[in-house]
């Protein structure tokens, strides 16, 4: 029996330096969680790829994190290149993060233009919350129906990580079967048979 392949989509995570976009990478990773104080900066991109079952079917989401680079460097367009989903970081309590997101969503479309974009906060364990539920639907509608998923998380207490993870699979999997669909159509073309004449039924 000949072996399927098991797609595999680029996921790149998208945000402003210390919103947790490590923290989330290391939790898809390896499912941990190291405190600020214990915490050596990251530098260097990295990226770990997982397996999710959707509807039967095997998707493998390969995450990407920038690893701190912008730190020091803008995050060249190589790192969108090719991605199927970009998830738009910022943290729930800093409003200058959720500020960013206009030009990080700017840089997204222009360099993944055909990425489907999430939204993620990060922190919702924190109590001094600066972004509110109206600043995120907001901005959703600013942006045109371009939000195809919105989460909140928490990366210490490990708050709906996993299934922030399989919406975005679940999302995928959806967008790469109407594109097959379409390419099928497209490669087999529209046939129009006309209505067969009824001999019997006609009259002369």
């Amino acid at each position: 029996m000949a072996s399927t392949s098991t797609p595999e989509q680029k996921v790149i995570l998208v945000g402003d330096f210390g919103v947790g976009k490590s923290s989330i990478f290391r939790r898809y990773m390896c499912d941990t969680f190291i405190n600020s104080n214990d915490r050596k900066a990251t530098l260097g991109l990295d990226h770990y790829s997982k397996t999710f079952v959707v509807n039967g079917r095997n998707i493998k989401l390969l995450l990407f994190d920038t690893g701190g680079m912008e730190r020091i460097a803008s995050v060249t367009s190589s790192y969108y290149k090719f991605a199927e989903a970009a998830i738009l970081c910022f943290s729930m309590d800093n409003a200058n993060s959720f500020h960013s997101l206009s030009q990080h969503l700017v840089d997204t479309t222009m360099f993944a233009e055909n990425a489907r974009i999430f939204l993620c906060g990060n922190k919702i364990d924190l109590t001094n919350i600066e972004v509110s539920d109206d600043d995120i639907q907001q901005f959703i509608e600013q942006c045109h129906g371009l939000i195809q998923g919105t989460f909140k998380i928490s990366c210490k207490n490990n708050s709906n990580i996993n299934e922030m993870f399989t919406v975005i699979a679940q999302s995928l999997c959806d967008s790469n079967r109407s594109r097959l669909e379409l390419q099928a159509l497209e490669h087999h073309g529209f046939k129009v048979h006309p209505p067969e004449d009824n001999v019997e039924n006609c009259s002369c």
